[in-house]
């Protein structure tokens, strides 16, 4: 039996040695889903907030600064201002842990809205 043992002492150590990195790698994976999911959640809400100021007439620098405060950051925001609706689009980069992952796809939040009629 100290035959076989002695055989087995290296396999705990081989073992670890594919395991540890992989485990790293679905923890990364993980991680880096939470920080996609939490941006796109940011996205959604700038956009929303922005769509709702602008719908009531608030000025587009206000309205921007606002989106961009509650945005990820780095956010692009665009806005489409017409007689009839309103339409702001917020985006984000994927975050760096993706990204050295090959990932391209960003958050991205879109909200729109129907003007207010001025009294």
């Amino acid at each position: 039996m100290t035959l076989g043992r002695h055989r087995e002492a290296g396999m705990v150590t081989a073992e670890l040695a594919v395991a540890v990195p992989a485990l790293v790698l679905v923890l990364a994976l993980g991680l880096g889903a939470v920080a996609v999911v939490t941006d796109h959640l940011r996205c959604i809400d700038a956009a929303r907030v922005g769509a709702r100021l602008l719908a009531r007439g608030e000025e587009a620098g206000r309205v921007r600064a606002e989106v961009i405060r509650q945005a990820p950051p780095g956010a692009v925001v665009l806005f489409d201002v017409g007689p009839e609706s309103v339409t702001v689009e917020v985006t984000s980069d994927p975050p760096a842990l993706l990204r050295t992952l090959g990932v391209s796809g960003g958050p991205r939040g879109v909200a729109h809205a129907v003007p207010e009629a001025a009294p």
